[in-house]
């Protein structure tokens, strides 16, 4: 069996149905938020989970520990994993940031990977210590099943590095909602499939099933063996 990361975003938080930049900023589930997730949690119930990571932020430290509880396992927190820190803009609407500092929100449509608000991060910075960190969680737990809890903009970059898209449009081609579940199948360690992208299904009907491992249709160097990359595994 392949590693499989249900890569999924903390639920809903009161910030972020304000519209608000709270990247770095620490603010707990809303009542919402936790509802979410703990319907995503009777979801993932029925899968064998042999360990929970998240951000060190206390909404994906919450939504980690709810998804944890039916597995019986503790979670484990790695700074990587944190969300972009946009600076100066936490706690700011996106309406007041274009007031208060048109030229930096332009900068920022323009191209948010190599751009950054004074004090905050660029897409890069976040996916220079993002992808290393969920890397190193794939090649601790081979051929296991791992929750990984994180935030909207440092999923969408690591979507992007994994998948090969133009890392500057990573706002305008993927989404994330609250409590969203990704799944992310990998052969080894340098090799992702991307098997179930945004999915909020549980949002109205917990217990849907969790697609399998794909068997079919699969480019060849799925199927084909391959020697251990430093000390990666091979399926």
């Amino acid at each position: 069996m392949n590693t499989r990361i249900f890569l999924i975003r903390h639920g809903a938080t009161m910030l972020s149905t304000e519209d608000r930049f709270a990247g770095a900023t620490d603010v707990p589930l809303s009542d919402e938020g936790r509802d979410q997730v703990r319907r995503l949690a009777v979801r993932l119930s029925g899968e064998k989970i042999s360990a929970v990571y998240a951000s060190p932020l206390g909404r994906t430290v919450e939504t980690a520990r709810l998804l944890a509880e039916p597995h019986a396992l503790d979670v484990v927190t790695r700074e990587g994993l944190r969300e972009i820190s946009h600076g100066h803009w936490e706690q700011l609407t996106r309406r007041e940031v274009d007031e208060r500092f048109p030229e930096e929100s332009a900068a920022w449509e323009a191209d948010p990977y190599t751009f950054a608000p004074p004090g905050g991060e660029s897409g890069l910075a976040v996916t220079a210590r993002a992808l290393p960190a969920l890397l190193e969680i794939v090649r601790t737990h081979p051929h296991a099943q791992i929750i990984v809890a994180s935030h909207k903009a440092t999923i969408r970059l690591l979507l992007s590095s994994l998948l090969g898209f133009d890392p500057r449009r990573y706002r305008d081609n993927l989404d994330q909602n609250p409590a969203a579940l990704n799944i992310i199948d990998f052969k080894d360690s340098v090799r992702a499939r991307l098997t179930l992208f945004n999915d909020t299904s549980h949002y109205t009907a917990a217990g849907l099933a969790i697609p399998a491992i794909p068997t079919a249709r699969l480019s060849k160097w799925w199927h084909s063996p391959q020697a251990p990359i430093d000390g990666d595994f091979v399926s």
